[in-house]
């Protein structure tokens, strides 16, 4: 049962750090009402955020409303929650493809990281998304644990 209630509450921070997160990251003038996007460019950031927003609350809903068989609940939400984020990495890996880049020089730019004596240069968007993967990664485990 222990394995369970953490499962459900690292879901529900994962769940949050791809909705609330976007919402907090991307409604604002880096993104939404950034004057140097185009309109229809700011108009698919608003859909993403709000698409986000929608999965979490269903998302939200299956971890915490006692409804039908429980386990069965939380590994749908696993899985839209991977949706989420594998998308982020396939996009990620796509940048060459269509010309993408991780941050905007007006947004938010990379942070440098001293790991081993290197700088690294970390994106906020890459640290965040993985960090809310490995939330995913052990919310999953300790559902086959149990």
């Amino acid at each position: 049962m222990i394995y369970v209630l953490l499962a459900k509450v690292l879901l529900t921070l994962a769940t949050l750090g791809y909705s609330l997160g976007t919402v907090i990251a991307d409604l604002n003038r880096t993104h939404a009402t950034n004057p140097l996007w185009t309109p229809h460019a700011r108009f698919h950031v608003v859909w993403q955020v709000s698409s986000y927003v929608g999965i979490a609350v269903v998302a939200l809903l299956l971890i915490w409303v006692p409804v039908g068989n429980e386990i069965e609940r939380l590994y749908l939400v696993c899985g839209l929650t991977f949706a989420v984020f594998a998308s982020f990495f396939a996009t990620w890996i796509a940048m060459p493809i269509y010309g993408g880049t991780n941050f905007d020089q007006n947004g938010y730019p990379p942070s440098p990281v001293r790991i081993a004596g290197r700088t690294i240069m970390m994106d906020a968007n890459f640290t965040a998304i993985t960090v809310n993967a490995t939330l995913l990664v052990a919310a999953f485990a300790l559902l086959l644990a149990r």
